[in-house]
Protein backbone atom coordinates (compact mmCIF):
# COMPACT_ATOMS: atom_id res chain seq x y z
CA UNK A 1 0.00 0.00 0.00
CA UNK A 2 1.24 3.48 -0.91
CA UNK A 3 -0.09 6.62 0.77
CA UNK A 4 0.82 10.15 -0.31
CA UNK A 5 0.36 13.36 1.65
CA UNK A 6 1.81 16.73 2.62
CA UNK A 7 3.39 18.32 5.66
CA UNK A 8 0.64 20.32 7.35
CA UNK A 9 -2.69 21.25 5.85
CA UNK A 10 -2.78 25.03 6.21
CA UNK A 11 -0.54 26.34 3.43
CA UNK A 12 -1.52 24.43 0.30
CA UNK A 13 -3.63 27.02 -1.50
CA UNK A 14 -3.80 25.09 -4.76
CA UNK A 15 -6.15 22.47 -3.29
CA UNK A 16 -8.54 24.88 -1.55
CA UNK A 17 -11.27 27.10 -2.88
CA UNK A 18 -10.59 30.80 -2.40
CA UNK A 19 -13.31 31.07 0.25
CA UNK A 20 -12.19 28.04 2.30
CA UNK A 21 -11.92 29.10 5.92
CA UNK A 22 -9.07 28.02 8.16
CA UNK A 23 -11.18 25.66 10.28
CA UNK A 24 -12.47 23.94 7.11
CA UNK A 25 -9.08 23.16 5.61
CA UNK A 26 -8.35 19.82 7.29
CA UNK A 27 -11.65 18.34 6.13
CA UNK A 28 -11.04 19.67 2.62
CA UNK A 29 -7.46 18.39 2.69
CA UNK A 30 -8.70 14.90 3.60
CA UNK A 31 -10.75 14.83 0.40
CA UNK A 32 -7.45 14.93 -1.53
CA UNK A 33 -4.97 12.93 0.55
CA UNK A 34 -5.19 10.06 3.08
CA UNK A 35 -2.31 11.14 5.33
CA UNK A 36 -0.82 14.36 6.70
CA UNK A 37 2.17 15.33 8.79
CA UNK A 38 1.12 17.23 11.90
CA UNK A 39 3.84 19.76 12.70
CA UNK A 40 2.14 21.99 15.31
CA UNK A 41 3.04 19.25 17.80
CA UNK A 42 6.71 20.11 17.26
CA UNK A 43 6.27 23.64 18.58
CA UNK A 44 4.02 22.73 21.52
CA UNK A 45 2.49 19.59 22.99
CA UNK A 46 -1.02 19.93 21.66
CA UNK A 47 -4.09 20.02 23.92
CA UNK A 48 -6.03 16.79 23.88
CA UNK A 49 -9.10 18.67 22.63
CA UNK A 50 -7.21 19.58 19.44
CA UNK A 51 -6.33 15.97 18.73
CA UNK A 52 -9.93 14.92 19.41
CA UNK A 53 -11.18 17.59 17.00
CA UNK A 54 -8.78 16.58 14.22
CA UNK A 55 -9.65 12.91 14.65
CA UNK A 56 -13.37 13.72 14.28
CA UNK A 57 -12.84 15.90 11.22
CA UNK A 58 -11.11 13.22 9.14
CA UNK A 59 -12.27 9.98 7.46
CA UNK A 60 -12.04 6.62 9.19
CA UNK A 61 -8.83 5.50 7.43
CA UNK A 62 -7.02 8.84 7.61
CA UNK A 63 -3.55 8.91 9.21
CA UNK A 64 -1.51 11.52 11.05
CA UNK A 65 2.28 11.43 11.19
CA UNK A 66 2.83 13.50 14.34
CA UNK A 67 6.14 15.32 14.78
CA UNK A 68 7.69 14.82 18.19
CA UNK A 69 7.79 17.91 20.41
CA UNK A 70 11.03 19.88 20.02
CA UNK A 71 11.98 19.30 23.66
CA UNK A 72 11.97 15.56 22.97
CA UNK A 73 14.40 15.91 20.06
CA UNK A 74 16.71 18.52 21.58
CA UNK A 75 15.83 21.39 19.28
CA UNK A 76 15.09 23.70 22.24
CA UNK A 77 18.63 23.89 23.57
CA UNK A 78 17.64 26.77 25.83
CA UNK A 79 15.97 25.21 28.88
CA UNK A 80 13.74 28.26 29.34
CA UNK A 81 11.89 27.25 26.17
CA UNK A 82 10.78 23.96 27.70
CA UNK A 83 7.77 24.26 30.05
CA UNK A 84 8.28 20.81 31.59
CA UNK A 85 10.28 20.21 34.76
CA UNK A 86 11.47 16.73 33.80
CA UNK A 87 11.88 14.65 30.64
CA UNK A 88 9.49 12.06 32.05
CA UNK A 89 6.79 14.70 32.52
CA UNK A 90 7.35 15.94 28.96
CA UNK A 91 7.05 12.48 27.40
CA UNK A 92 3.99 11.66 29.47
CA UNK A 93 2.27 14.86 28.34
CA UNK A 94 3.05 14.03 24.72
CA UNK A 95 1.76 10.46 25.04
CA UNK A 96 -1.49 11.74 26.55
CA UNK A 97 -1.77 14.31 23.77
CA UNK A 98 -1.72 11.73 20.95
CA UNK A 99 -4.02 9.28 22.73
CA UNK A 100 -7.17 10.45 20.86
CA UNK A 101 -5.49 9.65 17.54
CA UNK A 102 -4.44 6.25 18.86
CA UNK A 103 -7.96 5.43 19.99
CA UNK A 104 -9.32 6.47 16.62
CA UNK A 105 -6.75 4.29 14.80
CA UNK A 106 -5.34 7.38 13.08
CA UNK A 107 -1.86 7.63 14.55
CA UNK A 108 0.43 6.49 11.75
CA UNK A 109 3.60 7.25 13.71
CA UNK A 110 5.36 9.81 15.86
CA UNK A 111 8.24 11.29 13.88
CA UNK A 112 11.45 12.01 15.78
CA UNK A 113 13.42 14.36 13.54
CA UNK A 114 16.70 15.11 15.24
CA UNK A 115 18.58 18.38 14.57
CA UNK A 116 21.76 18.86 12.48
CA UNK A 117 24.02 18.92 15.55
CA UNK A 118 22.74 15.49 16.72
CA UNK A 119 25.61 13.40 15.38
CA UNK A 120 26.44 9.72 15.56
CA UNK A 121 27.92 9.14 19.01
CA UNK A 122 27.24 6.77 21.90
CA UNK A 123 25.36 9.23 24.10
CA UNK A 124 22.98 10.02 21.24
CA UNK A 125 22.40 6.34 20.53
CA UNK A 126 21.47 5.89 24.18
CA UNK A 127 19.13 8.86 24.06
CA UNK A 128 17.33 7.35 21.05
CA UNK A 129 16.88 4.16 23.08
CA UNK A 130 15.45 6.27 25.91
CA UNK A 131 12.96 7.90 23.53
CA UNK A 132 11.79 4.50 22.29
CA UNK A 133 11.24 3.29 25.85
CA UNK A 134 9.32 6.45 26.75
CA UNK A 135 6.93 6.05 23.81
CA UNK A 136 5.65 2.77 25.30
CA UNK A 137 4.58 0.90 22.17
CA UNK A 138 3.56 3.91 20.07
CA UNK A 139 4.90 3.52 16.49
CA UNK A 140 7.90 5.79 16.05
CA UNK A 141 9.86 6.98 13.03
CA UNK A 142 13.42 8.29 13.00
CA UNK A 143 14.89 10.99 10.76
CA UNK A 144 18.40 12.35 10.98
CA UNK A 145 19.71 15.67 9.73
CA UNK A 146 23.37 14.84 10.38
CA UNK A 147 25.48 13.05 7.81
CA UNK A 148 27.61 11.05 10.25
CA UNK A 149 24.82 8.50 10.79
CA UNK A 150 25.15 7.49 7.13
CA UNK A 151 28.91 7.62 6.75
CA UNK A 152 30.35 4.42 5.34
CA UNK A 153 31.70 3.33 8.73
CA UNK A 154 28.33 3.83 10.49
CA UNK A 155 25.54 3.42 7.92
CA UNK A 156 24.94 -0.31 8.30
CA UNK A 157 25.14 -0.04 12.09
CA UNK A 158 22.61 2.80 12.00
CA UNK A 159 20.16 0.76 9.93
CA UNK A 160 20.69 -2.38 12.01
CA UNK A 161 20.07 -0.34 15.16
CA UNK A 162 16.74 0.89 13.77
CA UNK A 163 15.72 -2.67 12.93
CA UNK A 164 16.66 -3.98 16.36
CA UNK A 165 14.93 -1.16 18.22
CA UNK A 166 11.83 -1.12 16.00
CA UNK A 167 12.23 2.37 14.51
CA UNK A 168 10.54 3.16 11.20
CA UNK A 169 13.20 4.50 8.86
CA UNK A 170 12.37 7.95 7.57
CA UNK A 171 14.02 8.15 4.17
CA UNK A 172 14.86 11.77 3.42
CA UNK A 173 15.26 13.30 -0.01
CA UNK A 174 17.04 16.60 0.44
CA UNK A 175 19.91 18.68 -0.98
CA UNK A 176 23.38 17.25 -0.54
CA UNK A 177 24.80 20.27 1.24
CA UNK A 178 27.46 19.00 3.57
CA UNK A 179 27.38 17.46 7.03
CA UNK A 180 24.00 19.01 7.87
CA UNK A 181 22.26 16.95 5.21
CA UNK A 182 21.79 13.21 4.74
CA UNK A 183 21.86 11.02 1.63
CA UNK A 184 18.82 9.28 0.18
CA UNK A 185 18.99 5.78 1.71
CA UNK A 186 15.91 3.78 0.59
CA UNK A 187 16.07 0.98 3.15
CA UNK A 188 13.15 -0.52 5.11
CA UNK A 189 13.80 -1.24 8.79
CA UNK A 190 10.39 -2.54 9.96
CA UNK A 191 7.97 -4.65 7.95
CA UNK A 192 4.94 -2.53 8.83
CA UNK A 193 5.94 0.81 7.35
CA UNK A 194 8.47 3.07 5.66
CA UNK A 195 8.25 6.85 5.39
CA UNK A 196 9.74 9.01 2.67
CA UNK A 197 9.95 12.77 3.31
CA UNK A 198 10.66 14.86 0.24
CA UNK A 199 12.20 18.19 1.22
CA UNK A 200 13.21 19.34 -2.25
CA UNK A 201 16.74 19.83 -3.54
CA UNK A 202 17.40 23.54 -3.02
CA UNK A 203 21.08 23.09 -2.28
CA UNK A 204 21.80 26.83 -2.04
CA UNK A 205 19.01 27.46 0.46
CA UNK A 206 19.45 24.43 2.70
CA UNK A 207 22.02 25.75 5.16
CA UNK A 208 21.89 29.11 6.92
CA UNK A 209 23.87 31.68 4.96
CA UNK A 210 23.00 34.89 6.79
CA UNK A 211 19.73 35.40 4.94
CA UNK A 212 16.97 36.44 7.36
CA UNK A 213 14.39 34.60 5.21
CA UNK A 214 16.43 31.38 5.17
CA UNK A 215 13.81 29.18 6.81
CA UNK A 216 11.08 30.48 4.48
CA UNK A 217 12.97 29.64 1.29
CA UNK A 218 14.70 26.49 2.45
CA UNK A 219 12.06 24.24 0.91
CA UNK A 220 11.67 26.31 -2.27
CA UNK A 221 11.81 23.60 -4.90
CA UNK A 222 9.64 21.93 -7.52
CA UNK A 223 10.47 18.34 -8.45
CA UNK A 224 10.76 17.72 -12.18
CA UNK A 225 8.97 14.92 -13.98
CA UNK A 226 12.28 13.11 -14.35
CA UNK A 227 12.98 13.37 -10.62
CA UNK A 228 9.49 12.18 -9.70
CA UNK A 229 9.81 9.24 -12.09
CA UNK A 230 12.94 8.12 -10.26
CA UNK A 231 11.21 8.58 -6.90
CA UNK A 232 8.20 6.57 -8.10
CA UNK A 233 10.52 3.70 -9.02
CA UNK A 234 11.99 3.67 -5.51
CA UNK A 235 8.53 3.83 -3.91
CA UNK A 236 7.40 0.78 -5.89
CA UNK A 237 10.54 -1.10 -4.87
CA UNK A 238 10.02 -0.26 -1.19
CA UNK A 239 6.36 -1.27 -1.38
CA UNK A 240 7.47 -4.86 -1.99
CA UNK A 241 9.43 -4.85 1.28
CA UNK A 242 6.84 -3.57 3.76
CA UNK A 243 3.09 -3.30 4.26
CA UNK A 244 2.86 0.44 3.71
CA UNK A 245 4.94 3.26 2.24
CA UNK A 246 4.00 6.81 3.24
CA UNK A 247 5.32 9.61 1.04
CA UNK A 248 5.21 13.15 2.45
CA UNK A 249 6.01 16.23 0.37
CA UNK A 250 7.62 19.06 2.33
CA UNK A 251 8.73 21.26 -0.60
CA UNK A 252 6.20 23.99 0.01
CA UNK A 253 8.12 27.25 0.35
CA UNK A 254 6.83 28.08 -3.13
CA UNK A 255 3.60 26.09 -2.92
CA UNK A 256 4.85 23.13 -4.98
CA UNK A 257 4.14 20.27 -2.57
CA UNK A 258 0.50 19.58 -3.46
CA UNK A 259 1.12 19.68 -7.20
CA UNK A 260 4.10 17.35 -6.97
CA UNK A 261 2.12 14.97 -4.73
CA UNK A 262 -0.68 14.82 -7.31
CA UNK A 263 1.90 14.19 -10.06
CA UNK A 264 3.43 11.28 -8.14
CA UNK A 265 -0.01 9.85 -7.45
CA UNK A 266 -0.79 9.93 -11.16
CA UNK A 267 2.54 8.34 -12.06
CA UNK A 268 1.89 5.50 -9.62
CA UNK A 269 -1.69 5.05 -10.86
CA UNK A 270 -3.12 5.28 -7.34
CA UNK A 271 -6.72 6.02 -6.39
CA UNK A 272 -7.10 6.61 -2.66
CA UNK A 273 -10.06 4.92 -0.98
CA UNK A 274 -12.12 6.40 1.83
CA UNK A 275 -11.35 10.07 1.28
CA UNK A 276 -13.70 12.74 2.56
CA UNK A 277 -16.34 13.99 0.16
CA UNK A 278 -15.28 17.13 -1.68
CA UNK A 279 -17.45 20.17 -1.11
CA UNK A 280 -19.35 21.18 -4.23
CA UNK A 281 -19.83 24.84 -5.04
CA UNK A 282 -23.24 26.30 -5.87
CA UNK A 283 -22.23 26.82 -9.53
Amino acid sequence: MIQIGLTGWGDHDSIYAADTRTHEKLQEYSSHFPVVELDSSFYAVQPIRNMEKWAKETPENFQFIVKAYQGMTGHDREEKENPFETKEEMFQAFRESVEPLQKAGKLGAVLFQFPPWFDCRQEHVQYIRYCKQQMKGIPVALEFRQQTWYEERFQQQTLDFMKQEGWIHTIADEPQAGVKSVPFVPVVTVKEKAIIRLHGRNVHGWNYSGNANWRKVRYLYEYSEKELTAIAKEVKRLEKQCKEVIVLFNNNSGGHAAGNAKQLQQMLGIEFDGLASQQLGLF
